[in-house]
């Protein structure tokens, strides 16, 4: 290495620090990136990886801004939409923290809760959309997926409201409430539009070495796998360290997830599975159960229709992914899916599922339309926050990414 890069400068990239739902992520302005990462290429994966602090053989992303886990390390950009009756376009980057990688290939549904309040605080949304009092209904175009979101963001004395008192299970102060409506969740894939991407609510997953699962498959909000608690010899109220601190299980969990995915048709060969971490989700699911939440809370049995645990980037999640939230109850409203029995059977428009940290209320309005079952959209609530707004400063090195 030369004296020239060994002391290359920093240089700073305007960017605001945000807690949105159960997430915390750096969310940038498109036209504040370096030229060069204004698109998709090695340049931007860079400046994702280096602001987080990522890869880190230690695992604590300490010379960044990620918190070692799936749930912090995480970026967002946001620019004006380009496209007819949405106001803000929203790309979102998982980045990985052991390892040099970025992944684009979903959305993060809690993420999606700040991405209205914070287009609005970066001047994204014409001032005429915004109310001196009251809601802005914010139009989100998620470009990773191709979904619209609607967020509906309170607004007190011409500035968007962040304190209240809507409390989330997972989050430890109140805040004010950002209803969030997912339209038409399903990914229409190449597949006609199916959700249930081999076309059966459920079906029999064969893991060699592992065992035969019935599995729940589904591509709403995120593709997800959706598996019975008791087929793993799990009772669905299990907490982070039943599951992280066990490195056989974790394997056992990536290597049916990636058998899922190619069943699902996400990927072609299961080597591809490391590449593409983000996606899909894997969850499991039991009956009703009261249960201690990693806060201590008392969850009781009679005041939630399941529990469910899901995984994200290879780690079982402290609470529960909002988009994974968006399958859970697309999935509930649809008779006869694993989460749907699980939840007691028969229709249903919303559940309240167990979570690690506590609980959370999701709706969804499906039906069966010429013998396949539709989604037009899917609800639910969260909060967000602005934590550090400024300059994020990285090597410049960033630059010279190939």
């Amino acid at each position: 290495m030369s004296d020239n890069q060994r002391f290359a400068p920093q240089i700073k990239i305007p960017a605001t620090y945000l807690r949105g739902g159960t997430s915390k992520g750096v969310f940038f302005k498109l036209q504040d990136l370096p030229e060069a990462a204004q698109q998709p290429g090695p340049v931007r994966d860079a400046i994702f990886l280096r602001t987080l602090g990522s890869p880190d053989p230690y695992g604590k992303q300490i010379d960044g801004m990620g918190n070692a886990s799936s749930s912090t390390s995480k970026g967002v950009i946001l620019s004006r939409s380009t496209r007819a009756d949405h106001d803000v376009d929203y790309v979102f980057g998982q980045v990985a923290i052991d390892k040099a990688f970025v992944d684009w290939s979903g959305n993060c549904g809690n993420l999606s809760a700040a991405v209205g309040p914070c287009a609005i605080h970066m001047g994204l949304i014409d001032a005429a959309r915004i109310p001196q009092n009251g809601t802005a209904i914010i139009r989100i175009w998620q470009a990773n997926i191709g979904k619209t979101i609607v967020a509906h963001v309170p607004i007190t004395d011409d500035q968007v409201q962040e304190t209240g008192d809507f409390e989330l299970d997972g989050v430890t102060f109140a805040a004010a409430e950002v209803a969030l409506e997912f339209l038409d969740p399903a990914d229409d894939g190449d597949d006609g539009g199916s959700m249930f991407l081999t076309g059966n609510l459920v079906d029999q997953l064969d893991v060699p070495g592992v065992g035969s699962f019935a599995v729940t498959m589904i591509n709403a909000g995120i593709p997800t796998i959706f598996l019975n608690a008791k087929d793993l010899g799990y009772t669905g109220c299990e907490l982070q360290d039943d599951i992280n601190n066990d490195a056989e299980a974790l394997a056992k969990f990536e290597t049916i997830r990636s058998h899922g995915a190619i069943r699902m048709g996400l990927i072609k060969h299961l080597s591809e599975a490391a590449t593409r971490q983000h996606t899909p989700k894997i969850a499991f699911v039991a009956p009703a159960q009261s249960y201690t939440a990693s806060s201590g809370k008392a969850i009781a049995a009679q005041d939630i229709d399941l529990v469910v645990r899901a995984l994200s980037m290879g780690k079982l999640h402290h609470a529960m992914m909002g988009t994974a939230a968006v399958a859970i109850g697309t999935a509930a409203a649809i008779p006869g899916t694993l989460v749907n029995l699980a939840a007691g059977g028969g229709e249903r428009r919303a559940v309240r599922f167990g979570h690690p940290s506590g609980t959370l209320r999701v709706g969804a309005e499906a039906q069966l339309v010429d013998g396949q079952w539709q989604v037009t959209k899917a609800l639910m609530s969260r909060s967000a926050r602005i934590l550090m707004e400024g300059a994020i400063r990285v090597p410049a090195l960033v630059l010279e990414a190939k």
